[in-house]
């Protein structure tokens, strides 16, 4: 038998799952320089935290899994830094929005109106200070 006691899947799962806080109404996200960084403003609690092992999705350093929820397009606003931000790859289903100088993906969005998932964006809560944030996979309370 294998020991995985030691695996890290990601830092918001390792050090254990903040709870989700009722009447959670959103906050800011922001990348990882150290001076003006991109913020993102999700004005909505999000919907299906859950963590991915693709090759696409930002992960931070030395994490396994990358973390993203989902919440309306509607609800994310580039508040400072939009200037920065490219797309990783334009022929990807999802326009992932990443700072040209940390790297770090500040959302992914559906263009293509006929994909199944068009009007959600996704996004890394971790990159926000605020507590409160969706906890776990599908409802929240």
């Amino acid at each position: 038998m294998v020991d995985t006691s030691g695996v890290k899947i990601h830092p918001a799962v390792d050090n254990g799952i903040k709870p989700t806080k009722a009447g959670f109404g959103g906050g800011e996200l922001h990348c990882k320089c150290a001076s003006n960084p991109v913020r993102v403003t999700v004005a909505s609690q999000t919907a299906h935290n859950h963590v991915c092992g693709c090759t696409k999705c930002w992960k931070p350093e030395g994490a396994v899994f990358s973390q993203i929820a989902v919440v309306g397009r509607d609800a994310v606003t580039v508040t400072s830094g939009a200037d920065r931000l490219e797309i990783v790859n334009k022929d990807a289903p999802i326009q992932r929005h990443k700072c040209s100088a940390c790297g770090v993906h500040m959302y992914g969005r559906i263009e293509n109106k006929e994909h199944p998932f068009y009007g959600l964006d996704f996004v890394h809560t971790e990159l926000s200070d605020t507590d409160g944030w969706s906890a776990r996979n599908s409802r929240h309370s």
